[in-house]
């Protein structure tokens, strides 16, 4: 019995990295690399990814201080240097394994502030709660509004499903079989023990619960402007990389909001950072509003990679940070809850 359990969670750490690396195989293989080199080095304005930093930094630093008024309901007011810490550390960790960094966050608070583990993650169930909310909501006002630009397309280029269809190449139909055999694999494990009904019945209730347990934040306001800050930082992060090439820089804002929704939907596919799924769908997106497809994919592979650095050098800042952080209350009782 023990063997099959840690099979099990080794397929769940083994498995989304496979299939992160062969949708990347899939979509990188036969490109010219020296190419990337070059624009990375002569072509590309880093001026405005380096402004994108910010936002990128932002957005966890929200999340932090929302986390924050979380806890407090509980009774529970940590540090808020340890609360941005433990953010940065969620994000780093979750590159290693996805999801694990809601877990890791609340270790690194239990450790240094002393709260309870099991208090912590009990308020991740609001968090999730709310961003679902703010999620399907601008998703589906974007992918209104933006809608018309499908239909444009379509119609100017000729393009059907069969013309799509038949541009796949026999690799590109056992890559993509393959995908889907892990993909089912993948929710075969974690939903082995609940049946769909069930499944769906917890995650709205946990929802609901979520947001009811909101009339205990004391300021509810900030703790709004707090999640949309989240969103809105999320967006320009990746939105002011669009004018660091000139094949994306003129596309404007509407592509972009909708890129953003399509690959907020792609990384529940839990590969680390979303790779694979997010480079999928930003580079179907682009090719959408116009962009040649060997110019989508550099795009997609460089602002990826590089935003995948800052969430790495802010995991390392936040650990090395920690090294020097006195842990408080030792000895609380629900330290060990």
């Amino acid at each position: 019995m023990e063997l099959k359990v840690i099979a099990a969670n080794a397929a769940k750490i083994v498995l989304p990295i496979i299939l992160g690396s062969v949708i990347l195989w899939w979509m990188y293989r036969g490109e010219d690399f020296g190419s990337i080199r070059t624009i990375l080095t002569e072509e590309m304005d880093w001026t405005w990814m380096l402004l994108s930093f910010p936002f990128g930094i932002l957005a966890q630093m929200f999340r932090a201080w929302r986390w924050k008024q979380t806890l407090e309901p509980i009774g529970e007011h940590p540090r808020t240097s340890t609360t941005v810490y433990s953010i940065f550390i969620s994000y780093a960790a979750s590159l290693i394994i996805p999801r694990i960094g809601e877990f890791s966050r609340c270790a690194v608070l239990k450790s240094y502030e002393g709260i309870s583990f099991s208090k912590a993650l009990g308020t991740v169930v609001t968090e999730r709660a709310v961003d679902t909310l703010i999620v399907m909501g601008y998703s589906g006002l974007i992918l209104l509004l933006e809608i018309s630009t499908f239909g444009t397309f379509f119609q100017e280029t000729g393009t059907s499903l069969d013309g799509i269809l038949s541009g796949f190449s026999l690799t590109g139909w056992i890559v993509t079989i393959v995908c889907g055999i892990a993909v089912l694999i993948l929710l075969h494990l974690l939903l082995k023990n609940f049946s769909i009904y069930n499944k769906v019945k917890m995650t709205l209730t946990g929802i609901w619960e979520g947001v009811l347990s909101l009339r205990g934040i004391s300021n509810l306001p900030l703790y709004l402007i707090f999640s949309i800050a989240i969103w809105v930082s999320y967006f320009l992060h990746f939105y002011l990389t669009f004018y660091c090439f000139d094949f994306t820089a003129h596309l404007g804002i509407g592509c972009a909001l909708v890129a953003f929704v399509v690959a907020n939907f792609a990384v529940i596919v839990p590969t680390p950072n979303g790779a694979g799924p997010w480079h999928f769908a930003i580079k179907t997106m682009l090719v959408l509003y116009g962009v040649m497809e060997e110019q989508a994919l550099i795009f997609v592979l460089i602002v990826h990679t590089v935003q995948t650095m800052l969430v790495v050098v802010l995991g390392i800042y936040a650990w090395a940070a920690l090294n020097f952080t006195k842990r408080l209350n030792p000895n609380k009782t629900n330290n060990y809850e």
